[in-house]
């Protein structure tokens, strides 16, 4: 999406990802409107591309359901993430022109650099696989990825304890990605993308022998 519907995209996806439109909450278009500050053409278009992504469900008679988390939605969307980026990893790394050397390189300085919040965290991984994706020269696979790296973060900042810690870890096994890509080591670099892959599985099963505990405790 271009111009101002890709912008209305973009502001409301970080909102939908950061929770702050809360999982399960009903809001309206003009709400939307109001809470990014762009008119109704835009915003309309970006809740239509938000709903085929399945990041909102529209109810015309209701308003715009922003969709509750769910342990198993992130287990499904990760079996369909994990081969489509280890995909894009390798066709990045055999593929990339010379046009990406300078946004890979400074990524990889990024990652070198202390990462205090989630919000550079979250600013670092949407450049990161935005840069890797485009670098791996297929439209369709970049359009089939991005949504699920979306959804899959909005589960992984809802659920962090220790933001430090898990930040720390994405970063260790983001590295070799963007290693493998820059030096087109493709193997590298999807085995690298696998091991992140298993990161946010056992993530996720973290989450639910947490919430078996808590329902235990009670």
């Amino acid at each position: 999406m271009d111009g101002q519907a890709g912008e209305a995209y973009a502001r409301l996806e970080k909102l939908i990802v950061f929770g702050e439109l809360e999982a399960g909450s009903l809001v309206s278009e003009k709400r939307l409107m109001e809470l990014i500050q762009l008119g109704r053409t835009p915003v309309r278009e970006a809740i239509q591309s938000l709903s085929r992504h399945r990041m909102v469900r529209v109810y015309p008679s209701k308003g715009i359901l922003i969709p509750p988390i769910s342990v198993e939605d992130q287990f499904n969307l990760l079996v369909v993430r994990r081969p489509l980026e280890a995909t894009a990893v390798r066709l990045a790394a055999l593929r990339r022109g010379t046009a990406y050397d300078d946004a890979l390189e400074g990524l990889i300085s990024r990652l070198s650099s202390p990462l205090s919040t989630l919000d550079d965290y979250a600013d670092l991984l949407g450049d990161a696989h935005h840069t890797v994706a485009a670098a791996a020269n297929n439209p369709y696979l970049s359009d089939a990825i991005a949504p699920l790296q979306s959804l899959s973060r909005r589960f992984w900042f809802h659920h962090v304890i220790d933001a430090q810690q898990e930040i720390e870890m994405g970063a260790e096994l983001l590295g070799p990605i963007l290693r493998g890509v820059v030096e087109r080591e493709p193997t590298l670099a999807e085995d690298a993308s696998l091991a992140l892959n298993d990161y946010l599985v056992e993530f996720t099963q973290e989450v639910v022998n947490r919430s078996r505990f808590d329902a235990a405790a009670v």
